[in-house]
């Protein structure tokens, strides 16, 4: 594998994590945030989360002071212009990710590879902002990325072979299992993910059972970890409509792809879920009142 140094962009929820799997990886990472205060909040997440891994002998502690030690954070885009790929972890805008990208090329060497962690966009609409779309992918982690196994590789129809060969090199080295998915909406997991969540959403809509019934059917029927409105109400309902109106305006005779009335009404109501404290259900902090 040549990726020997990362950048990640954004210390947040994806990010933080992705750069402690770096460098628990043995790479270098560089952490880049908009600010300080995110910066040191993102640096602390992943103190934290190495603390616990040590706390569960998951990890040794010499180890996990090891990783802190290869991770440096930044508010320069430039300290990230020697990383041999940069992966983004950034507000899911599309408009904002093909700029971040367009700025990047100007600082990164030729052969940084560029990746996005988006769970929905176009892979290939960023590589083409890029100014080097054979040497865009996508790398979408799951949350949290410590924890879960899976990454979605997304290659895009200009992503060169040996990139995407690079990029299942690197989620591999960090222990992760790559899929393959084409650059399509919603790549594997999401494509058949969020038209499930929506359905459940129109089952409410038409009084065909409570959001509570049909979460206990899919956790005892399906052996579902999470019934589909827990986890709406746990990724946020906001960040749900943001992706099927995306869809929907791509592809606006699928009907699975529209998002339910009750949905928006949630939206507008600002009870987004767990962020929120209120969504299709109460919630105390990260549980569920």
């Amino acid at each position: 594998m040549v990726v020997k140094k990362v950048g990640v962009i954004g210390c947040g929820l994806m990010g933080h994590g992705i750069a402690q799997i770096s460098a628990q990886a043995g790479l270098s990472v560089v952490v880049r945030e908009s600010d300080q205060a995110a910066l040191d909040k993102g640096l602390q997440r992943i103190k934290r989360s190495l603390d616990k891994l040590v706390e569960k002998e998951k990890v040794s502690r010499p180890d996990a002071d090891a990783a802190v030690g290869r991770i440096k954070g930044s508010l320069r885009l430039e300290d990230l212009g020697d990383c041999d790929l940069v992966i983004e972890a950034i507000v899911e805008n599309l408009d904002a990710k093909k700029q971040l990208f367009k700025q990047l090329d100007g600082l990164c060497k030729p052969t940084t590879i560029f990746a996005s962690n988006t769970s929905s966009f176009s892979i290939g609409e960023m590589g083409t902002a890029s100014g080097r779309p054979q040497r865009m992918v996508g790398l979408h982690f799951f949350n949290p990325v410590q924890l879960m196994k899976l990454v979605e590789v997304v290659r895009a129809k200009q992503t060169s072979d040996e990139v995407f060969a690079e990029a299942k090199a690197f989620g591999e080295a960090c222990g992760k299992v790559p899929v393959a998915a084409a650059d399509t909406p919603g790549f594997v997991v999401n494509r058949l993910l969020v038209p499930y969540l929506a359905e459940a959403i129109r089952m409410v809509e038409r009084g065909d059972a409570t959001p509570a019934d049909v979460d206990t059917g899919m956790t005892l029927g399906c052996g579902y970890p999470m019934g589909p409105f827990t986890l709406l109400d746990y990724v946020g309902l906001d960040t749900t409509l943001f992706i099927l109106e995306g869809w929907a305006k791509a592809e606006p005779s699928n009907a699975l792809l529209q998002p339910p009335k009750l949905l928006r009404e949630k939206v507008k109501a600002g009870k987004l879920g767990r962020k929120t404290g209120e969504g299709f259900f109460k919630w105390d902090g990260d549980k569920r009142a």
